[in-house]
């Protein structure tokens, strides 16, 4: 007689007692576990799962899964003073952190749970050696394969629910479908399918939406369910906007748009916004920037300036803020069909009657992979109005990421003018790209789908990456260079070298020579770093003579001094998509961030404590005094107390400067 499964009387909840015990009776002693990222994962249900595989050596665990998402952790000092009370009121009450992503970051998996990621939150684990030598390197494409490779048996989703009893993926059907399909290719028994309702989630309906059978055990989610959890939106700086301003150029009218999360994504999207309802200020902005932009070759081939008549088509893995807002403005407005002979009409402006009666009650302005943002976002996907809600189709990663073997004809045609927008975090000279991991391996967050998007731009007749990164970035208190002669890793190699933007302009690298290539990059670098830069090249034998005056200016304080008084207007918002802090918490983000950057060091750290105690404490107005109250600094009484009062007290009078 077989051994009786572990029951999980322990668990609190009857219903989750019996779907843990219906899942290990399926699985058996060994539960090869999926679920999506983000926001798709039930964190109840499996921690639920996890607290029980713990408690039990016999079973053993294994979690498939990327882009676990936890709060961020509070700690002691200004840090814990400001994220304590905002993590408390953004994420609200009973929202669950996975429990199996707090153990790997601390390196405290149980010896019998192992958990498999494609995708990590960025820089959150790497330190952690469970995590790094358990990441699987893929592209995200790529991930239900291995999933399926794993002899995945159980996949959990979080699901939202519509009047009618059906169900839909919502802000997941990215990689589920798939997995099913690679299991069944190599002849393993279907997954046992475990959803759980969340009231919070969107329902959507094309590409999502499925029939209750669908899932083999359905869980709803006790009342009251916690918010989704939002990503809190940074500020945006003005070296961010001008990459935004930039890339914004190469956007084509009656093209199609990908691009990712961030300040730098949000800044592409407010200067696309720019462009389409303020024009004459945006034709300003890029003349300060860019003196000669309305005579570049490169726009006139490749992008525009002019107001969005045709619109644009989205087509990303992840649907963000940046797509919500441009849908707002009436920018994310072609709309394309599934049929290729009337796209193919469509897209020459042939359209016939049917064709275009098709487009009107059928088309399509925004295919995606998954969703994440803000709580607007979420609130906008739940009532986008009836014309858009039927207009918006989230999908299989396979069908976003790639052109794929099943009508790669259609895609193409959809795709038309597509510019794949994507960020970066070093460059090399020579046109490569460093994007998810460090030279000594760790991985800092993952390949995604840039490598995916890049490909693709290569294989359609008329798209182009675009690959943004930061001229500079500082590291242990010192300013260096994001653009380097060599790096030991690399995400997008040299031979897929096509278009690149930082805050000092675009390096057009397509079918360019490597000598060329390493001039271009060096226009588009800080002049700080650009000559040490010009000198390696010159010592390999890849770069002749250059002018030194094609980067003299590329330095923060002439950046500075062309942007700011486009920021005094309002043209250029600290917080561009809206913001998650209040009026004094966005002031306390501005001053805590300089206090970070001017503690760095040891020398800094004794100089920032020198001015503040030099600074007087009285003649605070009261924005100052509210940002101090906020941080609980209106009654201070030991000694460390009173020293980080003077410290931000010092850095809100510099910054609001």
């Amino acid at each position: 007689m077989a051994p009786q499964a572990p029951q999980p009387t322990a668990l609190p909840d009857p219903e989750l007692q019996r779907a843990i015990a219906a899942i290990v009776a399926y699985t058996g002693p060994h539960i090869v576990a999926a679920a999506p990222l983000g926001l798709g994962k039930p964190h109840r249900v499996l921690n639920a799962l996890y607290s029980f595989c713990a408690s039990q050596p016999a079973l053993r665990l294994t979690i498939l899964s990327a882009l676990s998402l936890s709060r961020p952790s509070v700690r002691g000092g200004l840090e814990g003073r400001f994220l304590g009370p905002f993590v408390q009121r953004h994420f609200g009450e009973g929202f669950e952190d996975p429990l199996w992503f707090l153990a790997q970051k601390r390196d405290a998996l149980p010896t019998n749970i192992d958990v498999q990621e494609f995708y990590l939150p960025s820089g959150a684990l790497l330190n952690s050696k469970q995590a790094q030598q358990s990441y699987a390197s893929l592209n995200y494409t790529h991930a239900a394969r291995a999933i399926a490779a794993r002899h995945c048996n159980v996949i959990f989703q979080k699901v939202a629910r519509h009047a009618d009893g059906r169900l839909s993926l919502s802000s997941n059907p990215d990689l589920t479908f798939d997995v099913i399909d690679e299991v069944a290719l190599l002849g393993l028994p279907r997954p046992l399918l475990v959803a759980e309702v969340d009231p919070s989630l969107p329902f959507i309906e094309k590409g999502a939406s499925v029939e209750p059978a669908f899932f083999d055990i359905v869980l709803q989610h006790p009342s009251p369910a916690p918010a989704l959890f939002g990503v809190p939106r940074q500020p945006v700086s003005l070296t961010e906007f001008a990459i935004g301003l930039y890339a914004s150029t190469l956007v084509k009218d009656g093209g199609t748009l990908q691009i990712g999360i961030g300040a730098l994504s949000d800044a592409i999207a407010w200067s696309l916004g720019l462009r389409h309802t303020r024009n004459a200020d945006y034709r300003r902005m890029l003349r300060a920037l860019w003196p000669g932009v309305e005579d570049s070759a490169l726009i006139k081939s490749t992008g525009g300036l002019e107001p969005f008549e045709k619109g644009l088509f989205g087509c990303s893995e992840m649907v963000m803020d940046g797509f919500r807002h441009l849908a707002q403005l009436g920018i994310l407005k072609r709309r394309v069909v599934h049929d290729l002979a009337a796209q193919l009409r469509l897209n020459d402006g042939q359209g016939t009657a049917e064709d275009l009666a098709h487009a009107e009650a059928d088309g399509e302005v925004l295919h995606g992979g998954f969703f994440l943002g803000s709580p607007e976002l979420y609130a906008w996907l739940r009532d986008p109005g009836a014309d858009l809600a039927k207009r918006i189709r989230m999908t299989r990663i396979s069908e976003i990421n790639q052109l794929g073997m099943t009508e790669p004809l259609l895609k193409a045609a959809q795709r038309r003018h597509a510019r794949f927008i994507n960020t970066t975090m070093m460059q090399t000279v020579l046109g490569a790209a460093v994007s998810d991991a460090l030279e000594d391996g760790r991985v800092v967050s993952g390949v995604g789908g840039q490598y995916n998007f890049v490909a693709m731009a290569h294989a359609l007749p008329d798209a182009r990456s675009i690959l943004l990164f930061r001229a500079t970035r500082e590291s242990g208190g010192t300013v260096i260079s994001s653009l380097l002669s060599h790096y030991g890793h690399t995400t997008i190699p040299r031979h897929l070298r096509d278009v690149v933007i930082s805050e000092y302009g675009i390096a057009d690298l397509r079918d360019r020579g490597d000598g060329d290539c390493i001039a271009a990059m060096l226009a588009i670098g800080d002049a700080r770093f650009a000559p040490h830069l010009a000198r390696n090249a010159q010592a390999s034998g890849k770069l002749g003579q250059i002018d030194a005056r094609v980067w003299q200016h590329n330095t923060p304080e002439q950046l500075e001094s062309l942007l700011a008084p486009f920021r005094e207007e309002g043209l250029l918002p600290e917080y561009p998509l809206g913001s998650d802090f209040t009026v004094e918490e966005q002031d306390l983000v501005r001053a805590l961030g300089a206090l970070k950057a001017a503690t760095a060091t040891r020398t800094g750290k004794l100089r920032a404590i020198l001015h503040a105690l030099l600074q007087s404490e009285s003649g605070a107005d009261a924005s100052e005094s509210a940002a101090l109250t906020r941080m609980g600094f209106d009654k201070t009484s030991h000694w460390r107390e009173r020293l980080e009062r003077r410290l931000l007290q010092a850095a809100l009078r510099e910054t609001r400067a």
